[in-house]
């Protein structure tokens, strides 16, 4: 999943950000309303972590830009309130849930999940593609029963190519789905990842590149 974190406490947006990293995530952090408005204008994101009372353009205009332009975004919103008031016209604001701070970090994964599941096209959670299986909860790969020991960036190269269904994805799209913003799309970051996703699925090599194009799963 690929996770916006809007909050002007730079500490806490800082943390949030390393921690869904550590989830498997690609993150970018904004420290005001109108930086997350431009980030949202221009990458398309899974899920919206949103200070509620955020400088610049306060969190309820940026719900209310998303329900205007029809955004598929998932929107967690938090807030240092948690009067039912309160929670009910965040909700009201297009907000799809609602964190009261201070909060489990925990519990905050678990809902930033449970929202990115609810962004794409539902699909089970154990994925097979051949000879491969993908267990995304508990973040296991298999080839013919072979434990696969991927890393947190070729698990999501992985799971991109097998949601794909044997459609091209390009390096383009990888960049974007599995890594953050601070990506340089001039490096051979993907290049790499593939090439040691690879090397741990095994022969026959099942990963096809397309010449111009990308990659697929056939």
């Amino acid at each position: 999943m690929r996770i916006l974190v809007a909050e002007d406490e730079q500490v806490l947006a800082d943390l949030l950000a390393d921690g869904l990293r550590r989830n498997a995530m690609a993150v970018d952090v904004t420290y005001d309303g109108a930086a997350a408005l431009e980030r949202l204008a221009v990458n398309d994101y899974d899920v919206l972590v949103l200070d509620r009372d955020l400088p610049e353009v306060h969190g309820d205009e940026v719900c209310r830009e998303l329900v205007r332009t029809g955004a598929t975004v998932r929107v967690l919103m938090l807030t240092a309130s948690g009067t039912v008031n309160e929670r009910v016209a965040g909700l009201g604001l297009g907000a799809d849930d609602y964190l009261t701070k201070p909060f489990a970090f925990a519990e905050l994964v678990a809902r930033v999940q449970a929202l990115g599941r609810r962004s794409v096209p539902p699909l089970p959670p154990v994925l097979r593609h051949s000879d491969i299986t993908l267990d995304g909860p508990r973040r296991q790969a298999f080839r013919d029963g072979r434990y696969l020991p991927l890393s947190r960036k070729e698990f999501a190269v992985l799971e991109v190519l097998m949601r794909a269904r044997g459609a091209v994805v390009t390096a383009e799209d990888l960049l974007e789905r599995v890594w953050d913003e601070n990506a340089d799309p001039f490096t051979r970051t993907v290049t790499v990842t593939i090439g040691r996703l690879r090397r741990k699925l095994g022969e026959p090599d099942p990963i096809d590149t397309v010449v111009g194009s990308g990659y697929r799963l056939p």
